[in-house]
């Protein structure tokens, strides 16, 4: 049997998907830019699939602007709005427990003389509304926040934080970063006072190398990418009309009945949390029950390495994560920073693993899993005390 418990890290595309994509490679293979029939056609796919996300955030069509993923998205949000608004201030507020994209552009904007304050979080992995409300000042242009944690599954509070702009500084822009929230949560940006959103294809069963970034109209960004012009000038290059058509396939259906999938994720992940907290020097990293998204349990078994018990699982075709796949640089370990903000001890982040399920995982494979788990635990500590 197989376990594929690592989701959050990429999912397999529907068959609606494949299908689309097959289509257009092989029969619809235009260049949108061209002007003859076979352009128009490519035109009308790349159309279709953005009236179907801004049916879905209920926006505006062109608000939705095409990336190749969640780091590109990422990117074009944070630096293009801090360059396109840095004669209105040079101030910017994040999380410390951002994806690696956001903590990377952030770094990049200190080098520029830019001022980053970056929150902690709580044991819960939460930020203060409070200390947020603090860190604001006349300086402050961009706040740049994840809504659900990659690697423990915490949510933050995106409408606290958007009622505190607009009470305190409401031309300040609200980027949120919803790789792992888009397809788990219902996200209207308009309601919810957000100016940015980004998203990833591969996350919610579509392409690799998709993605978008919903820009609120008149929100000021300066391109990242120069060149033709496409997509109202704020991403020059041709665009990639298989993986945007799959995208769009892909939103449409993840949203489909969102409720009844989003129950029998949470169904699962209880499900896993119970029994795992029945097992010997098992810590749960995440918080049960609604408040928290659906489909990341995170999980320290300690007196074992991530490592040693991912690899070991591997063996048994269970596969789960160690933290972030986009941060996990085999030349380059370190403490993931949201176990440390939790408040972790080093040995309970260095054992920490992550499972994250899809609407494709079953109970079955949940089940398997907490066999082979309880199997190889003794075994390996055994092991690990002789050494």
């Amino acid at each position: 049997m197989e376990a594929y418990l690592d989701n959050s890290a990429t999912t397999k595309v529907f068959e609606n998907v494949k299908d689309i994509m097959v289509e257009i490679m092989t029969e619809d293979y235009g260049n949108p830019s061209s002007m003859h029939m076979r352009g128009v056609e490519a035109e009308r796919y790349i159309r279709r699939s953005a009236e179907m996300i801004a049916e879905i955030l209920k926006v505006e069509e062109k608000e939705i602007i095409f990336t190749s993923g969640g780091t590109e998205s990422n990117n074009l949000a944070i630096l293009g709005a801090a360059m396109a608004n840095r004669r209105a201030g040079m101030h910017i507020i994040t999380t410390a427990v951002e994806h690696a994209s956001v903590h990377s552009s952030m770094e990049y904007l200190k080098e520029q003389g830019f001022r980053v304050t970056s929150l902690g979080v709580d044991a819960s992995g939460v930020i203060s509304l409070d200390e947020l409300e603090h860190a604001i000042c006349e300086d402050t242009i961009l706040i740049s926040v994840m809504y659900v944690n990659n690697e423990i599954g915490s949510v933050m509070p995106i409408d606290g934080i958007a009622e505190i702009i607009r009470r305190k500084k409401p031309d300040i822009l609200f980027h949120v970063d919803a790789i792992q929230a888009f397809g788990k949560f219902e996200i209207y940006p308009k309601r919810q006072h957000i100016d940015l959103l980004s998203v990833s294809g591969h996350k919610i069963h579509g392409p690799k190398g998709t993605g978008f970034l919903y820009i609120r109209d008149k929100c000021r960004i300066r391109p990242l990418l120069l060149g033709g012009g496409q997509q109202r000038g704020l991403r020059s290059g041709t665009e990639n009309v298989p993986g945007i058509a799959g995208l769009g396939v892909a939103a449409k259906e993840i949203y489909e009945n969102l409720p009844e999938k989003r129950a029998g994720l949470q169904e699962l992940k209880d499900h896993l949390i119970e029994k795992l907290q029945q097992i010997e020097n098992v810590k749960i990293n995440s918080q049960g029950g609604t408040g928290s998204a659906p489909h990341i349990v995170n999980a320290s078994f300690l007196g074992i390495r991530s490592e040693v018990l991912l690899h070991a699982l591997e063996e048994k075709n269970i596969f789960v994560s160690s933290g972030s796949a986009c941060s996990s640089n085999k030349q380059k370990q370190t403490v993931s920073a949201t176990l440390k903000g939790i408040g972790l001890s080093i040995e309970e982040a260095e054992s920490a693993l992550r499972f994250s399920f899809s609407i494709f995982t079953t109970r079955e494979e949940i089940d398997y899993t907490l066999d082979v788990i309880r199997e190889l635990l003794p075994k390996l500590r055994l092991y690990i005390r002789k050494k």
